[in-house]
This record gives structure tokens, C-alpha cells and sequence, in this order.
């Protein structure tokens, strides 16, 4: 298997004292023995690579044999997601955090079910941040995906309108996105909208913003699962995948 993953803030120093949520993981779940291999992360492409020296209850401590910075991939691909009802909003924040998008962004489409308002919203964010937290370790990233605040269609278009490469998946579009023209670099910007689809006023609003609607495939997948449907045509055709 390969080497497990673990978030530290702090790199530094010959050995690091792994503890709290991260620790009590590592030592109890996990249940690693001195001598194991790990791999020690800040989420932003910093790398310890560490040796397990000593167990406690809560803690694991680290013999740091080599450090690395794995850059950033290019280009970035973005997926704006509308929001789902239900938990289907962390299960599509998982899944595309397995499979290498960068930045999710939470999106207030007009026939979206669910609606984050006030406490509602700090809790959601929360665990959709959580949702990618843990989904990136499973997946051995060295770079978390970044989880946005919740856009507005009028935040949405703007990041449209700044991309390299903008698509908005949609039933009726005439253009697989699989022939979507790609940057080497920039970013890559996908709309998937929510259960009750994207309205007329949004599109011709996305297309003005240089957004291109885009087919995934014959068949209409769930709100949950088009992100990552597209993730992995759009990371195969860029060479990540």
C-alpha cells in the first residue's frame, strides 16, 4: 500500500509530534508501529517524509528522513457546483477531491432545493471543507482542494469571464466537452448546475462570460456525480490523469 497521509501545520525541526484529531487518528484507527513510513502534509504541497519513532494514546511521533514541495498542478480545474440537496453536496465534494479538482465552489443557482442561509450556511461550508479535508488524506494529495465561499450566479459569471477555459455542462449543448479547447495553464472553469437545472437567464448570462455549454455524455447524471464525470475527462485530455 502506499505510504498513509497526515496534515501538520508545522513541518519543521528533526522530528514532529503529530497529535489532536490527527494524531488520535494515526495512533488509534490507524494504529501505526514505530518503524511504519508516513507521509506528513500541510495541504499546500509541502512534504515531510517521516518515519514513525514512538506511539502514544493520542499522539505519533515522527523522525522527518526527507522534505519535499510538490508544485501545484496545471492547469487548475475548477468546478462550480450547484448546490444539492440533501448530503449529495459532500458525497460531489469527495468525489472530486479523489479525483484532482483544485477549487469547488458552492453555488446559489436559481432552482437550487437547498439554500444555505446564515447559520445554516457556516455549518454546510463546514462540512463540505471537511468532506474534502478527509477525502484529500484517503487520496494521498499534497495539495487540499480549496473550498469557496458560496458564490452568486454574478460571482459565478466573473470567474467564468477570468478563466483560461470555461464550460458550462448542460442537456442540450451540441458540443461535448470533450472537445473543449484546454490551456496549458490557467484555470479550467466547469458549471454543473443544480437538481432542477440551470435556468435560461443564467446560461446566456455564462455564455456572455465566455462559457461554452458543454455535453457530458447521452445520458443525465445526477447533479453529485456530473462534476466528477467531468473531472476525469477534462484531467485525462490535460495529461494529469
Amino acid at each position: 500500500m502506499s505510504v498513509p497521509v497526515f496534515l501538520a501545520e508545522d513541518l519543521s525541526g528533526p522530528e514532529i509530534v503529530l497529535d489532536g484529531a490527527e494524531g488520535r487518528h494515526a495512533a488509534t484507527v490507524r494504529r501505526l508501529r514505530p518503524g511504519e513510513r508516513v507521509d506528513l502534509t500541510d495541504g499546500a504541497g509541502t512534504v515531510a517524509e517521516g518515519e514513525v519513532r514512538a506511539t502514544g494514546k493520542d499522539t505519533l511521533r515522527v523522525a522527518v528522513l526527507g522534505r519535499r514541495v510538490v508544485p501545484p498542478p496545471a492547469p487548475r480545474l475548477v468546478v462550480v457546483q450547484g448546490l444539492p440537496k440533501g448530503d449529495r453536496g459532500e458525497l460531489a465534494v469527495e468525489m472530486m477531491t479523489e479525483a484532482g479538482v483544485d477549487v469547488i465552489v458552492p453555488w446559489a443557482a436559481a432552482r437550487c432545493v437547498t439554500v444555505w442561509k446564515a447559520d445554516r450556511a457556516a455549518k454546510s461550508l463546514a462540512r463540505w471543507r471537511s468532506a474534502a479535508r478527509e477525502a484529500g488524506k484517503q487520496a494521498r494529495r499534497f495539495h487540499l482542494p480549496e473550498v469557496t465561499e458560496q458564490a452568486t450566479t454574478a460571482e459565478v459569471a466573473a470567474l467564468l469571464d477570468a478563466a483560461s477555459a470555461a464550460a458550462v455542462l448542460h442537456e442540450e449543448a451540441t458540443e461535448p466537452l470533450s472537445r473543449l479547447a484546454l490551456p496549458a495553464g490557467g484555470d479550467i472553469v466547469v458549471v454543473v448546475g443544480p437538481e432542477g437545472g440551470i435556468t435560461e437567464e443564467e446560461l446566456s448570462r455564462f455564455r456572455q462570460a465566455g462559457a461554452t455549454p458543454a455535453l457530458l455524455g447521452p445520458t443525465v447524471l445526477r447533479t453529485s456525480t456530473a462534476g466528477v464525470a467531468a473531472a476525469a475527462v477534462l484531467l485525462t485530455r490535460t495529461g494529469r490523469w
